[in-house]
C-alpha cells in the first residue's frame, strides 16, 4: 500500500511550473483539488507532510502550509492531529468529474446531419497559440506584454472588488449593462470618433465578433444580401453566412470600397472605413458621402466596424456614424487593440429601437457580459488609464510601423507596401510567383510568424501573393532582423 512518503505516487500529482501565470500556492491547491475530484487520492491515505512536499517541489514550507490550510478552510481536506492531512470524505459524495470515453466510431450520433448551420466548415481562424515564444511574431490582434498596463489594470480590479463595488455588480443585471461603463463609453471613447450618443443607444458586447453575430441573428436570414469589401474581414463574412445571408463581394481600391459597385438590392453593407481590413486604407471623404447617400436611396443599413480605429492617427478621420443623420449606420467598436484581446469587450452604437431589440436578444444568449469585468473597465476609463495607454500605444506603434516599412524597403524591395497612417498592421503584395502559405511555413521554421492573405478574399481562387504583418506584439528591435529572416525565407521559397 502506498504511504504518505511514497515519491512515486506523488510525483505525478504535484507538478508546478515557474512559467505558469499562477502563484506556487495556487498551483499546489489546483493540483490537489484535481487529484481529489479525479479520485486519485484515497480518503485513507494521508497527504505528504508540508515539509516533505516543500522539499520535493523546491518551495518554501510556508507556501505548502498556506495551501493546505486554505484547502482545509474550503472543505477539501481534513487536518487530523498527529496524523496529517486527509481528503474530506464528504467531497467524494459528489459525482466524479471523469469524462466518459468517446463513443466508438460508427455507432455514435451523426451531428453533422443534425446541425442546421455548417459552423465547422467555415474558414478556420489563424491560430498561433505559441506566438509569444516566437522571435519575430508579426501577428495581428495580439498584445505586447511590455506595453500592457499591468499595474493600472490590477488597481482597477482591486477597486472593483471593494465591498461597495461588489454590491453594485454582483446582482443579475438581466439585460442591462454597468451604467458606469456605458457612461464612460459615451463620454470617453465615442467623442474621440465624433460620435455622440445617448445611453439607450449603446449596448456592451463580448467583443466585435459577438456584436456582429448578434446583428446577424437579429437582422439577417435566408434571402438577405450583404455587400462586403473584397478583400475583407473573413470572420464577418462567415458570421453573415451562418445566419443564412448571401455575401456579395465589392472591390476595394486606394479610396476604400468602390461604392458604385455596391448592388442596390443588398439590404446591408459591411465596411471598415477607418482602416480597411486588411489593406488599412481609409475610406475617402467622397466615398463616405456616396455610401451614406446610397443607403438612403436604396434603403440600406450600413454596419460600420471601427476596425483598428482606437489609436491616435496622424490624420484621424471621424467615424462614419458621426456623419449619419438618418440612423442607418450601426457602429461596432472594441477595446481589443488597446487594452487586451483576451478581455473580449466591445459595444454597439445604434438607434435606441435597435439597441432595445439587441438587449432582448442578448438576454437569451448570455444575459449580459460579466459585470465585474465591465466595472473594472469602467474604472480603467474613468481614471484616465485608457487615455494614457492609447497615447503610449499610438507612439510605440507609429515607431514600429516606420521601422517595418524601412526594413521592407531594404530587404524586400520587390514587395509593395500599402502605405497608410495608423493601425496595427501592414498589407504586403509580393511578386507574382509568391505562395504566401508556403512562405509562412518556411518563415515559421525561422521563428518568423506571418499571416497569409488568401483568407481575406472570397472564393477558392484567392490570390496567394499577399501577406499581413502585425506590429502590436513584436518589439521594435526585432522588426528589422525579422524582416531580414523573412527575406531569406522568401529566397529559399523561390529557390525551391
Amino acid at each position: 500500500m502506498a504511504t504518505r512518503n511514497d515519491s512515486a505516487i506523488w510525483s505525478g500529482l504535484f507538478t508546478i511550473s515557474p512559467d505558469s501565470g499562477q502563484t506556487l500556492q495556487a498551483q499546489i491547491r489546483q493540483a490537489i483539488v484535481a487529484a481529489i475530484l479525479d479520485r486519485q487520492i484515497s480518503p485513507s491515505m494521508p497527504l505528504p507532510s508540508c515539509r516533505i512536499l516543500a522539499e520535493k517541489l523546491g518551495v518554501a514550507r510556508g507556501t505548502v502550509v498556506l495551501a493546505f490550510q486554505q484547502l482545509v478552510d474550503q472543505g477539501f481536506l481534513i487536518a487530523r492531529e498527529r496524523r496529517g492531512h486527509f481528503v474530506n470524505p464528504e467531497v467524494l459524495t459528489t459525482p466524479s468529474r471523469q469524462v466518459p470515453k468517446s463513443t466508438p466510431s460508427g455507432s455514435g450520433i451523426d451531428w453533422k446531419k443534425r446541425r442546421k448551420i455548417p459552423a465547422s466548415e467555415m474558414p478556420a481562424p489563424m491560430k498561433m497559440e505559441n506566438w509569444i515564444k516566437s522571435s519575430y511574431p508579426f501577428v495581428y490582434g495580439q498584445f505586447d506584454p511590455a506595453l500592457f498596463p499591468t499595474a493600472e489594470w490590477r488597481e482597477c480590479n482591486r477597486m472593483a472588488l471593494a465591498v461597495l463595488e461588489i454590491r453594485d455588480w454582483a446582482a443579475d443585471m438581466v439585460d442591462q449593462d454597468d451604467p458606469l461603463l456605458i457612461e464612460q463609453i459615451q463620454a470617453r471613447l465615442l467623442p474621440r470618433r465624433g460620435i455622440f450618443a445617448n445611453p439607450d443607444e449603446i449596448i456592451v458586447t463580448l467583443g466585435a465578433q459577438n456584436a456582429l453575430y448578434m446583428l446577424a441573428q437579429l437582422l439577417m436570414g435566408k434571402g438577405t444580401r450583404v455587400a462586403m469589401e473584397e478583400p475583407g474581414y473573413p470572420d464577418a463574412r462567415s458570421i453573415f453566412r451562418l445566419s443564412g445571408a448571401e455575401t456579395v463581394p465589392v472591390p476595394v481600391d486606394g479610396n476604400g470600397i468602390v461604392t458604385e459597385r455596391i448592388p442596390a438590392d443588398c439590404g446591408y453593407v459591411f465596411v471598415t472605413p477607418s482602416h480597411h481590413c486588411p489593406t488599412m486604407v481609409p475610406l475617402s471623404a467622397g466615398r463616405r458621402e456616396e455610401l451614406l447617400a446610397r443607403a438612403v436611396k436604396y434603403d440600406q443599413i450600413i454596419i460600420e466596424d471601427g476596425y483598428d480605429s482606437q489609436l491616435i492617427d496622424e490624420a484621424p478621420q471621424q467615424a462614419l456614424k458621426s456623419l449619419d443623420r438618418t440612423g442607418r449606420v450601426v457602429h461596432v467598436g472594441s477595446m481589443s487593440k488597446t487594452l487586451a484581446p483576451g478581455l473580449r469587450l466591445g459595444y454597439i452604437v445604434a438607434s435606441a429601437e435597435l439597441i432595445a431589440e439587441l438587449r432582448a436578444l442578448r438576454r437569451f444568449m448570455l444575459r449580459h457580459p460579466p459585470a465585474n469585468n465591465q466595472r473594472a473597465v469602467a474604472l480603467f476609463l474613468s481614471l484616465g488609464h485608457h487615455d494614457a495607454l492609447v497615447r503610449r500605444l499610438s507612439s510605440a506603434f507609429a515607431e514600429r510601423r516606420e521601422r517595418l516599412t524601412q526594413a521592407i524597403a531594404c530587404h524586400l524591395p520587390d514587395w509593395r507596401v500599402t502605405d497608410s497612417a495608423g493601425g496595427t498592421s501592414i498589407w504586403l503584395q509580393g511578386p507574382a510567383d509568391i505562395d504566401s502559405d508556403k512562405l509562412a511555413e518556411i518563415a515559421a521554421a525561422r521563428s518568423v510568424l506571418i499571416e497569409p492573405g488568401a483568407r481575406f478574399f472570397d472564393g477558392i481562387n484567392a490570390p496567394t501573393r499577399f501577406i499581413r504583418l502585425g506590429i502590436s506584439s513584436i518589439a521594435l528591435q526585432n522588426i528589422e532582423p525579422g524582416i531580414r529572416e523573412l527575406a531569406v525565407a522568401a529566397g529559399r521559397r523561390a529557390a525551391a
